[in-house]
């Protein structure tokens, strides 16, 4: 499991965003598919 969010963050942070905050939103939506793909609630 741990390096399942490994690559997610690596993935997340080599999207190609340019600005701290696209990164965060980058994050936030790796993290939102993955809390579904589990079976939770998205938000």
């Amino acid at each position: 499991m741990r390096a399942v969010v490994t690559i997610l963050l690596a993935s997340a942070l080599l999207s190609g965003c340019n600005t701290v905050a696209g990164v965060g939103e980058d994050i936030t939506g790796t993290a939102r598919w993955a809390q579904a793909g589990i079976g939770g609630s998205p938000y």
